[in-house]
Parts: structure tokens; C-alpha cells; sequence
């Protein structure tokens, strides 16, 4: 498994997610998972998978293996989705189809945007709020803490944010509700509604 190189230059979602933020969590930390999950998947023959595929089908793993292949391989997934769910040229919210979802099962967008902040501030400790196809093909959001990814609960992510200090502290400090309200300055909605069309 390799680190992807981010689509954006670092400095490209300033102001709302600064420079120095990017670099250390790109750089730094994305690659720290990849490097851990590469040593944990030594002599396990994954074939061709995909991380994605490996943590749609975390049973079939050893079991001595499974738990840091969560961690350190949903923290590869979950930051390589990340990086493609922000955008320095943001439409703010999701169009289309998606949007006519969101409507559909949010009422509107502004009642989304609240729901999906509060789950995000209220998240404790660590982790990350999404919003997923659920198993029954509707919208839902739902956290996931640590490093857990909503592959191995079944569902399909369509948007998130990642809640871990190391995503905001250099600029926002203890000040998280102020970075999910920044981070709807950034979110690539038409990624996101793409997601949605292919999971459809």
C-alpha cells in the first residue's frame, strides 16, 4: 500500500484548513498508517485487494490480524477518502441526485449540515462522522471512532470529516465546532454526489 499524493497543493484549503495542518497529516501521519499496515499485512496473500475491499471483509482475515489492520488500514482508507471529499474550488453542498437525497431524508440541507455538526462535535474522543448508504440503501449519518471504517459495518461512505485533534489543532486548538463549520467551506460536492450515483 502507498500513500496518495494529495489532489491539491497543501496551502489550497486556506483559510479554513491551513498549510502546515496538511502537511503534518499528509505527510506525517497518513504515512505513518500506510507503514504500519504494510508490516501488518507482511505474509498474508490479500491477491489484488484493495484496502477497501480488505476492510469489507475483515473476518476473513487472521485473527491476530484483524485489529491492526483495522486500525492502521482504515486509517490508510479513511484519510485517502478524505482527501478526495475536499476541494479548494467547493460548491459548499452537494448537488443532484445527492442533494435531492439529503432533502428527501434531511428535510434540507441546513438541516443536514446541523445534524451532521452535531454528531461531529458531540463525537468523544477520537474518530470521524460520515455520512453513509446504510445497508438498507438510505442516507444516514453515523460516526465511527478510532481509526474504524463504515466498510466493515457494510456501509457506503458518501461524505466525512476527520475528528482526530491531529485534522485541527494547529489552528483551531480545543475549538472543534469551529473547524466542522469551516470544513463546509471545503467539502468537494461533487465527489460526493458521484459516490452517491455509483452506490445507486
Amino acid at each position: 500500500f502507498t500513500l496518495p499524493d494529495l489532489p491539491y497543493d497543501y496551502n489550497a484549503l486556506e483559510p479554513h484548513i491551513d498549510e502546515q495542518t496538511m502537511k503534518v497529516h499528509h505527510d506525517k501521519h497518513h504515512q505513518s498508517y500506510v507503514d504500519k499496515l504494510n508490516k501488518a499485512v507482511e505474509g498474508i496473500d490479500l491477491g489484488n485487494k484493495t484496502i477497501q475491499e480488505v476492510l469489507s471483509s475483515i473476518n476473513e482475515l487472521p485473527q491476530d490480524k484483524q485489529t491492526p489492520i483495522i486500525n492502521n488500514g482504515g486509517g490508510h482508507a479513511n484519510h485517502s477518502f478524505f482527501w478526495e471529499i475536499l476541494s479548494p474550488n467547493s460548491n459548499k453542498q452537494p448537488t443532484g441526485n445527492l442533494a435531492e437525497a439529503i432533502n428527501k431524508t434531511f428535510q434540507s440541507f441546513d438541516n443536514f449540515k446541523e445534524e451532521f455538526s452535531n454528531s461531529a462535535i458531540t463525537k468523544f474522543g477520537s474518530g470521524w462522522a460520515w455520512l453513509v448508504i446504510n445497508k438498507n440503501k438510505e442516507l444516514e449519518i453515523t460516526t465511527t471512532s478510532n481509526q474504524d471504517s463504515p466498510l466493515s459495518e457494510g456501509n457506503t461512505p458518501i461524505l466525512t470529516i476527520d475528528l482526530w485533534e491531529h485534522a485541527y489543532y494547529l489552528k483551531y486548538q480545543n475549538r472543534r465546532p469551529e473547524y466542522i463549520e469551516a470544513f463546509f467551506n471545503v467539502i468537494n460536492g461533487e465527489k460526493a454526489e458521484d459516490l452517491f450515483n455509483k452506490a445507486n
